[in-house]
């Protein structure tokens, strides 16, 4: 193909004339008639002006009888980054992926200088993941950013980063990172073949999208089957351990795999503390947690059966019951709580107060005196929202008030069995749920693993922890 036939499929592919940042830079190196491909925007200008100096002082004789884009990209592209290809495919994806493309005339290929720069904001500690020692980094948008982050931890040639695109429109990258000496290479190949046969238009929402990709079928299953980090010494403490983490360029969430339901009883702050300590934490984390889970089902269920209440929890009967059913004013503040927090997340910083303050009067002393909730029930419900952010994952969170929810059902319509019935329903759940692409997700209770299931339940001493 002659050079004016692939300067004219390559701009008609890009399609150069419909966009304005699409840029089509004809220049003249060594006489020969050139030209460069990229989107503005994405490319470091001061790079491309710096390389275009130089080249534009080739002379014919410099360039005289190379054939060859390797011998040319050999001799005089000065950047690091350098590829080479005959695929107009991949030249398109590469262009809209940031590198500029350089079409020139008696070579062969097309060569790729991966001279690109992306809008990113900085490294600091993520809001949803903040330790009180430790580092102050965060992953953020920009894939090889994140990569960065994780290799300067981890200074080990063992460790692997591969990238596949996914998505037919966005191309998006995923990394799969990993340690090549530690990781279970069965399970590595059905993540890779996994990732390999997604064949969807685009990753729209990020890492969401891919997990909803990988983890086959179970909708009804409110149970998080992966857990996210934002954190780059959790991801690679991850990996160190012989786990595998899939990074998705656009989002700063790093996905760590598999993971069983143990595996968010951990937290990055007990790690930044004594053994002793770590392991109060997450024994108090994991039964306040579980309480949240219980105590409104319970409650409510003694309050159906006041003969049941013993002597020393007289203290929880209702004094006034209210203007509605018990059942209706606990689904109620169930939905009031979630009603607050989302118009929290959509309010100004400036008007946070302001909403705080009226949430407090409305379910506080207005509600009760209008006999609409009774003060006990609100003192429960209280506790139980704020225990719920004992737990940095949101989705567990909400898999355990949607089950709460179905228990309040359950005991409303079957009483005591129903509350059983609740409880059995939720075991069935987790015992037939599997991690994503594969593996139990009781483990290591099922199948039985007594030195892992210490290790999650206690924090062991990090020198024992990283014992060959």
């Amino acid at each position: 193909m002659t050079y004016t036939e692939t300067i004219d499929r390559l701009s008609r592919k890009l399609r150069v004339d419909a966009s304005f940042d699409l840029m089509s830079r004809p220049v003249s190196i060594g006489g020969r008639l050139s030209t460069l491909f990229f989107v503005d925007g994405f490319t470091k200008d001061e790079v491309l002006a710096k390389m275009l100096q130089y080249l534009t002082k080739l002379t014919p004789d410099d360039v005289n009888g190379i054939t060859s884009a390797d011998e040319f990209a050999t001799r005089y592209i000065t950047y690091t980054e350098v590829a080479l290809t005959a695929d107009f495919d991949k030249v398109v994806t590469a262009v809209l992926s940031g590198t500029t493309a350089l079409v020139m005339e008696g070579l062969d290929r097309v060569i790729l200088i991966d001279a690109r720069t992306y809008p990113v904001r900085g490294v600091e500690e993520p809001e949803t993941d903040r330790v009180l020692r430790g580092s102050r980094d965060g992953l953020v948008e920009t894939l090889v950013f994140n990569a960065a982050l994780i290799r300067r931890r981890l200074r080990d040639p063992a460790l692997t980063m591969e990238v596949i695109q996914v998505g037919r429109i966005s191309s998006t990258d995923v990394c799969i990172c990993y340690m090549a000496d530690r990781v279970d290479k069965a399970y590595l190949k059905k993540v890779r073949d996994r990732l390999k046969n997604i064949t969807i238009p685009a990753l729209t929402m990020g890492q969401e999208s891919l997990a909803e990709c990988l983890l086959r079928g179970q909708w009804y299953n409110p149970f998080p089957r992966i857990r996210y980090t934002e954190r780059p010494d959790s991801a690679a403490a991850g990996i160190a351990e012989g786990q595998i983490v899939l990074m998705v360029d656009n989002s700063p969430a790093a996905m760590v795999l598999p993971t069983s339901i143990f595996d968010f009883s951990q937290d990055t702050n007990d790690f930044y503390f004594p053994p002793i300590v770590g392991s109060y934490l997450r024994f108090v984390r994991g039964l306040i947690f579980v309480a949240t889970l219980f105590l409104t089902p319970v409650w409510y269920w003694l309050m159906q059966n006041p003969q049941h209440i013993p002597p020393a929890l007289e203290f929880i009967r209702i004094e006034e019951m209210g203007n509605i059913p018990l059942i209706v004013q606990i689904l109620l503040v169930e939905l009031l709580i979630d009603a607050i927090k989302l118009a929290a997340l959509n309010t100004p910083s400036s008007l946070s107060n302001a909403l705080s303050l009226v949430g407090a009067l409305v379910f506080g002393e207005f509600a009760v005196q209008a006999g609409i909730f009774s003060s006990e029930l609100l003192a429960y419900m209280a506790f139980v929202a704020i225990a719920s952010f004992t737990q940095p994952s949101h989705e567990l969170t909400y898999a355990f008030k949607l089950f709460r929810i179905f228990f309040l059902l359950c005991t409303w319509l079957l009483h005591g069995w129903g509350l059983l019935l609740g409880m059995a329903v939720m075991a069935v759940v987790l015992f037939t749920t599997r991690t994503a692409v594969g593996g139990h997700y009781l483990y290591p209770v099922i199948p039985f693993n007594g030195t892992a299931l210490l290790r999650l339940l206690f924090r062991q001493p990090i020198s024992r922890h990283n014992a060959e």
